[in-house]
């Protein structure tokens, strides 16, 4: 079975995760900065090719009332740079940011200087919800 990647798209950096080997564990892979926007597009690529990833879920952080908002429309422009290449399923992605942070804390990890494990974490959130309903 091929590969699948996740990612929490931000403004500032990129949450990756991505499958195991079968298809039913998400991995935290890295956090990558969002800018310059062309070498985010390039790194997870690269990453995309080397691991034979087929699919990209995409976190949408769709409003509390179900619809797009402006984040949501950023998150699809950016993941429409990879529509070519790979199939692109969007994930619903509300609260997994606050999911992150609780886990995080549970396990003791700090995060609230750190945001870049929040991000890794929200990653591995939002592709486990795909696998797990797939």
């Amino acid at each position: 079975m091929n590969r699948i990647i996740g990612l929490d798209i931000g403004t500032k950096r990129i949450g990756i995760a991505m499958s195991d080997a079968t298809g039913i564990i998400a991995q935290p892979v890295e956090t990558i900065p969002r800018e310059p926007e062309s070498n985010a597009i390039e790194k997870i690529k690269t990453i995309c090719k080397n691991n034979g990833v087929q699919i990209i879920v995409a976190g949408l952080p769709k409003n509390m009332n179900n619809t797009i908002g402006e984040q949501a429309r950023d998150c699809i422009e950016f993941a429409n740079n990879f529509k070519s290449e790979y199939e692109i399923i969007f994930e619903d992605e509300r609260l997994t940011s606050r999911q992150a942070e609780y886990i995080l804390n549970q396990t003791g990890r700090k995060y609230t200087k750190n945001k870049q494990l929040v991000d890794l974490k929200s990653a591995c959130i939002i592709l486990q919800q795909y696998l797990d309903r797939k």
